[in-house]
């Protein structure tokens, strides 16, 4: 009963594995491919990444324009062209983390999520995909 068990537990620990190396590949899927924005962002202005420290918080900051009225949370996500333009000016602007998704926010602006860092998690593009704030 106990190998059972332990079976399982083993199985339930490499499923999660599995999908969350999935979900890093899907993430950092396109980094290379920033189509027509390639150009935007590079005029994107660089920032400082700075790196995840397990128990070491970073203090918040904010660099930029944020969308008056957004709040973490907020937005519906996007796919195809638009979001790989705004993940490629992100990712051009403050590369090092992981894009896990990109959300339209209610003025048009584009909120690109990155984690694996402890700054910046959003990163503001807008409608011609340059970036334009952090946080």
């Amino acid at each position: 009963m106990f190998s059972r068990k332990l079976s399982k537990f083993i199985a339930a620990g490499a499923a999660a594995v599995a999908v969350a190396i999935g979900g890093i590949a899907i993430g950092n899927s396109n980094t290379g491919n920033g189509g027509s924005g390639s150009a935007s962002a590079a005029t994107a202005t660089t920032g400082n990444v700075i790196p995840f420290a397990r128990g070491n918080p970073s203090p918040s900051t904010v660099v930029g324009q944020v969308p008056q009225g957004w709040s973490a949370g907020s937005g519906t996500l996007v796919t195809g062209t638009a979001a790989t333009k705004a993940k490629a000016a992100a990712v051009a602007a403050y590369p090092g983390g992981i894009v896990n998704r990109v959300v339209a926010v209610s003025n048009g602006d584009y909120n690109v999520h990155i984690i694996g860092v402890n700054w910046p998690h959003h990163v503001f593009v807008n409608q011609d995909f340059k970036v334009i704030g952090a946080e």
